[in-house]
């Protein structure tokens, strides 16, 4: 047996590895930046497992060779290669079945969405140790709030909501969601949020947390039903945020808008009023409070909507829906864009 890495550029090798992950009732994640192979003497794979930036994706081994200690070769080389990559923190998605071969690699069990999916990490202590940070940072109220917005870009609808939060709350713990989630980088889009709520008191503004679930990292190659999925991202997700975030920040009310566009957002809205005030966890519940969308023209203002009339340069439409300091931005970036393009394309109207 050999072990190869094979990177996104060998395509056939990556066809042959979607092949084999197929096979194992697993998809492709496109995240993934390498995979590890195992191969036989005659070349078939045997097992593979990839790196995304921060999380092992993707590990499957032939069932004959599961409990021959291949497992725990791979996701050995799979540390070792993601240490090379820059990513010495490593989380995993995985099936409850797989846990204990994951501990045995030094993961350790951070939630669990049973009987579907459970969040280790490869660390006992990390997670305590982000805690005891986030508790001295801790301020003393009656109701201290809590937003997670991804902000992609800055709205006067997101401006709004942290407006009216402030309403119901003595300080508000601001967290943006910590992913490149294009067009705009995580750096453009916390930067926009920063200058934002410049003039507003009793805020705390986060730079994210890897313990802040994104649903862009939440895999969903080995959930082959959508509703399970749906189901077990919310449930990971928020018990993290109230076992571990909210009682080391004090936090007691948590503030959304309200979700008339999108029906997966929505649905992750009623499944935080369950898993963070009525779930029997071992933590204290959390008020979870629904505001309504601030509206223009009778329709509630939403990112993607800016982002949309950003594609087409719609900056009079634009000037109704962002601050002027997000207009500045997105102006910039436009024109920055049109002066990166070839003249041939500009020509032909092609953006």
């Amino acid at each position: 047996m050999q072990l190869g890495r094979i990177d996104r550029c060998q395509e056939k090798e990556y066809l042959r590895i979607k092949d084999f992950l197929a096979q194992n009732e697993l998809s492709m994640d496109r995240n993934i930046l390498s995979f590890i192979v195992a191969y036989d003497e005659e070349g078939h794979i045997l097992a593979c497992g990839g790196i995304a930036p921060k999380i092992i994706k993707c590990v499957a081994v032939r069932s004959e060779l599961r409990h021959t200690g291949l497992a725990l070769r791979l996701v050995g080389e799979l540390i070792k290669l993601a240490y090379e990559l820059g990513y010495p923190q490593l989380f995993v998605f995985t099936k409850p079945e797989y846990e204990q071969q994951f501990y045995q690699c030094g993961f350790f069990t951070l939630a669990t969405a049973r009987p579907h999916v459970i969040l280790m990490e490869n660390s006992a202590s990390r997670l305590h140790k982000q805690c005891e940070y986030w508790r001295s940072l801790k301020v003393k109220g009656r109701h201290i709030g809590a937003i997670v917005m991804n902000a992609n870009p800055f709205t006067l609808g997101h401006r709004y909501l942290i407006e009216q939060a402030q309403e119901y709350c003595d300080h508000l713990h601001l967290f943006i969601l910590q992913e490149e989630a294009p067009p705009f980088s995580y750096r453009e889009r916390f930067r926009l949020v920063e200058q934002g709520i410049a003039d507003l008191s009793n805020i705390s503004l986060h730079a994210g947390s890897d313990y802040i679930i994104s649903k862009a990292t939440f895999p969903t190659y080995f959930l082959k039903d959508t509703h399970i999925a749906e189901q077990s991202y919310p449930e990971i997700d928020l018990y993290l945020f109230r076992h571990y975030i909210a009682p080391a920040l004090g936090i007691t009310r948590r503030f959304v808008g309200s979700e008339p566009l999108c029906p997966l957002t929505a649905q992750y809205n009623r499944s935080m009023s369950y898993w963070l005030a009525q779930a029997p966890i071992a933590a204290p519940p959390i008020e979870v409070i629904e505001i309504k969308r601030k509206e223009h023209d009778k329709a509630a203002i939403s990112a993607s909507q800016v982002r949309a009339l950003f594609r087409t340069k719609n900056w009079h439409r634009l000037e109704t829906l962002v601050p002027a300091h997000t207009l500045r931005f997105l102006q910039d970036k436009g024109l920055s864009h049109e002066n990166n393009t070839p003249r041939s394309r500009r020509l032909s109207g092609i953006e």
